[in-house]
């Protein structure tokens, strides 16, 4: 009964009310729903995609609030390929890092608010590579929560949320046969945004690890909308990686 007070406590501290303003520094939140941000009081005053995502199974965010949240990060997925000009690359599909509760303005790359200025060498030249793995758990949880699909067929900005999530799915990239989520120093993003300053190149363990999450949730979303043809795609590719991350990444320990 504790944990589960503190955890509402926390939760009620750091809802984002429509209209609400959080900071001197930025205006109210103009999103028309409540967001839920990393920390209560007047910390971040914006909407990461990451911290949410992890806190949904705790069981306390209704599907109102599931639902505008997930509509918000679809709404501000990338839609086309950009460059910043800070020198970084925004690809097709991308979620955003962290969503600006004033204007509504993705911000695809850590260590900033500004929209134009995103990204540099410190923070990755392409996106983070685990909130296009959120993005698929948001949608998962809110199906599996809501016991509801149809949402999965709604067009945002004339894309379906279902073709969404494969963009999503898509732009964490590859070894040209691998299925570990793999980068080079010249095409770095952050692998997991709790460690956005930390430069690791190479095979990577956890957006690996969310990868395998995703294809799954993947398959029983497509299973749920009756296309084996997809679902058995997923099935693959996640009993590729139940295989591939044990076998890059363990040691003897």
């Amino acid at each position: 009964i504790y944990l589960k007070e503190l955890t509402k406590n926390v939760l009620d501290s750091s809802r984002i009310y429509p209209g609400q303003k959080i900071s001197s520094d930025f205006g109210s939140n103009s999103t028309g729903g409540i967001l839920i941000r990393p920390g209560g009081r007047k910390t971040y005053p914006s909407f990461w995609i990451r911290d949410y995502a992890m806190s949904l199974e705790c069981g306390f965010v209704s599907g109102a609030e599931q639902k505008h949240m997930l509509q918000l990060t679809a709404l501000t997925q990338c839609d086309r390929t950009w460059i910043t000009n800070a020198g970084s690359i925004i690809p097709s599909g991308a979620i955003a890092d962290h969503i600006r509760i004033d204007d509504g303005k993705p911000i695809y790359y850590p260590g900033t608010y500004n929209y134009g200025n995103q990204g540099g060498k410190t923070w990755g030249m392409v996106p983070p590579y685990c909130d296009q793995y959120f993005f698929i758990h948001m949608a998962y949880y809110y199906a599996k929560s809501t016991f509801s699909s149809e949402f999965l067929l709604d067009e945002i900005n004339g894309v379906r949320l279902i073709d969404r999530l494969e963009m999503a799915y898509n732009v964490p990239p590859t070894k040209q046969e691998g299925v570990l989520v793999y980068t080079t120093d010249d095409f770095r993003g952050v692998d997991f945004g709790f460690r956005d300053v930390i430069y690791i190149t190479g095979n990577l363990c956890l957006p690996s690890i969310l990868k395998y999450r995703a294809s799954v949730e993947m398959e029983e979303l497509f299973d749920i909308l009756d296309r084996n043809d997809k679902s058995n795609i997923y099935r693959i590719i996640a009993k590729k990686l139940k295989e591939e991350i044990p076998r890059v990444f363990a040691d003897k320990r």
